[in-house]
């Protein structure tokens, strides 16, 4: 790892990989500021990772803090680090299921159970026939609803349904072998970006199935996210993947 000294102490840059859900290795971009007075002092956490969401990796922190005060006035980020390597199935586990209130995600609404909305852009699909079945499989084994959506080479995955399950979704989604590259072999999905993941307000209408749709022109895809009360959604987000 690098560590370069502060004026006010001393920063640690660390990456650990560790084997997660599905025998998948999650890659873990550690922060530690160890303040002056370290370690009667508990050191400032940072983590961020491509493979977990923002709350999750929000999750993480908050246990490693947890943890640190268990270690408080010894040296302790070397424990830490074996601590979370041993323990982030569990942490990510309890972040699918359980609600994070201290989390706001981009919408800015308050956090809370209920149902939730999540819009994904994916880049293209080389196996679309498995992938579309596996995406379809999904939705319906954690009873989320909406539509998967292609018109040219824009593909979006519009999905409702109870948070943890929307959470749930997004780690199968980052995580599983959904798709091949271009050799053929299978791949995980790494151009999928998160354009929205919010609360579902009254004025938006609940779909009812998950279908998958075709649309030969955006005026089609626009009426479909008009019927369902997310004009604002689409102008916000759909317009700017065409340039």
């Amino acid at each position: 790892f690098l560590y370069f000294p502060e004026t006010h102490g001393i920063t640690f840059r660390i990456q650990i990989s560790v084997k997660e859900l599905l025998d998948t290795d999650v890659l873990l971009k550690l922060l530690f500021h160890l303040p002056v007075n370290y370690p009667s002092i508990l050191p400032d956490i940072s983590v961020n990772s491509d493979q977990l969401t923002r709350a999750q990796c929000m999750d993480v922190k908050d246990k490693l803090l947890e943890q640190a005060k268990k270690h408080l006035s010894e040296p302790m980020v070397h424990d830490l680090i074996l601590w979370i390597q041993q323990h982030l199935k569990y942490v990510i586990k309890q972040s699918a299921t359980v609600c994070d209130e201290k989390t706001t995600l981009s919408s800015g609404t308050s956090t809370g159970d209920g149902i939730w909305m999540l819009l994904l852009h994916l880049d293209h699909m080389r196996a679309k026939a498995k992938y579309v079945k596996t995406v379809e499989k999904w939705a319906s084994d954690l009873r989320l609803t909406g539509r998967l959506m292609f018109m040219g080479k824009i593909i979006l995955i519009l999905l409702q349904g109870d948070r943890s399950n929307i959470k749930e979704y997004l780690i199968l989604q980052k995580t599983s072998k959904v798709d091949v590259d271009s050799s053929g072999k299978k791949c995980k999905e790494k151009m999928m970006s998160v354009l929205c993941e919010t609360q579902v307000q009254s004025r938006h209408k609940r779909f009812q199935t998950f279908e998958v749709k075709e649309y030969s022109t955006l005026d089609e895809l626009q009426k479909e996210f008009e019927t369902a009360g997310l004009t604002t959604l689409f102008s916000e987000f759909v317009p700017p993947l065409l340039k």
